[in-house]
């Protein structure tokens, strides 16, 4: 394929979408690479194709996109920054009537943003030996996502093909919890690649896949595995009964020593039981780890209570499930950035309920329903639903 084709099709594969942010969110996912020690050509590719497709194609519940709607909200959106002028200019032409563009603002760290991000950096890793060897921006980020779906639909028909033994000495105790224990991978360890092999066989996704399953080399595998015996990674298994994988943890080690959790899968990708929620946010709790929430923790019902709050708070553990959130400030914070956990949330502040009951538009109807409601509230949602509509301007 030659360059002008390679370019047409790389552009037709990106929508046009004014976001304003958008030199933040390349900072950032330039600053991420970096901190996980990615390879240039993939450094390269997320900063090229990555960022035209979070920009133009990225669909995610508000907060994580946001249509801008005045010059109040960028205000608000931009923070102590002061938003570019050409935004100003094109928000007041609007409300004076222009039939001009929308404006955007996604956000740089969103737990949507990350986990698609995650995908992407195990695809792209994981090329040796492959057509684009050397030729990653052949293929651009729907193409990138579509054979990474292959591939692990492959994966699950081929997961039974020869067994793998548990490798004992390749991982050791980290934390028991109430059903079973934590366990870390040593990257030292000879055995450790073929216990990583176990866990995937066991678990059904693509940590210990490896090409070439004798050698425990290649593949999927090889991105996970180069990870941990470089020391940039760790990686985790919660394991009951006889080394029984239940939840596979992966994490980045940061540039000040913290960790940065990537997944946490349940067996086949799926989030983890609900049974074993209570030892995950333990092992949360445990590690050292940065403000960054995964989706997959999300997934789970499981937050980090924000820095604002821990402060004011500081007996208040960081992680947590949604349900312990309990104060009138911690609901709101919810509300405000993961409005589609509130249906997990015991509604019992009067507070509370005439906030959601006021969102009840833009919220599940699951939220309203399930929550109690003073005579008050009641009348309000009733009379609320017997209000004719406000008749539509013609322009």
């Amino acid at each position: 394929m030659n360059q002008v084709v390679e370019k047409a099709a790389a552009a037709s594969a990106y929508k046009a979408r004014d976001v304003v942010n958008a030199p933040a969110i390349k900072q950032r996912i330039k600053e991420r690479s970096a901190e996980r020690g990615d390879a240039a050509d993939v450094a390269a590719w997320l900063g090229n194709h990555f960022y035209r497709h979070v920009v133009g194609n990225l669909q995610a519940d508000e907060p994580a996109v946001l249509r801008i709607a005045d010059v109040r909200q960028l205000q608000e959106l931009a923070g102590r920054q002061e938003p570019p002028a050409w935004a100003l200019e094109r928000l007041e032409r609007r409300q004076a009537g222009f039939e001009l563009p929308e404006l955007w603002w996604v956000q740089p760290d969103s737990a949507a943003l990350l986990a698609l991000e995650t995908r992407l950096v195990e695809f792209l890793s994981t090329r040796k030996g492959t057509s684009l060897e050397g030729k990653l921006q052949r293929v651009n980020c729907p193409q990138a996502l579509a054979r990474w779906t292959l591939e692990h639909l492959a994966f699950e028909k081929k997961q039974n093909s020869g067994r793998v033994e548990h490798s004992q000495s390749a991982v050791h105790g980290l934390l028991r919890g109430q059903h079973g224990t934590f366990v870390e991978f040593d990257g030292t360890s000879a055995q450790m690649r073929q216990e990583m092999a176990y866990e995937s066989q066991m678990m059904g996704h693509c940590v210990g896949q490896f090409a070439n399953r004798k050698s425990f080399s290649g593949g999927y595998g090889e991105h996970y595995a180069e990870g941990l015996e470089s020391g940039r990674m760790r990686l985790f298994s919660y394991r009951t009964g006889t080394a029984q994988p239940r939840i596979t943890v992966n994490a980045y080690v940061q540039k000040d020593g913290k960790l940065q959790i990537e997944q946490i899968k349940g067996k086949q990708n799926r989030p983890p039981i609900a049974r074993y929620m209570p030892d995950v946010v333990t092992l949360l709790n445990h590690l050292p780890l940065n403000d960054e929430v995964p989706e997959d923790a999300l997934s789970m019902g499981i937050v980090r209570r924000p820095p604002e709050l821990l402060k004011s708070h500081p007996g208040l553990a960081p992680w947590c499930s949604v349900q312990e959130l309990q104060t009138d400030d911690e609901q709101l914070w919810l509300m405000q950035q993961h409005p589609a956990l509130l249906p997990r949330l015991n509604l019992q502040s009067p507070l509370m309920q005439w906030m959601v009951a006021a969102r009840k538009d833009s919220l599940d109807s699951e939220v309203i329903e399930r929550m109690p409601k003073s005579a008050a509230l009641k009348q309000s949602l009733l009379m609320a639903r017997k209000r004719p509509g406000r008749p539509g301007v013609r322009t």
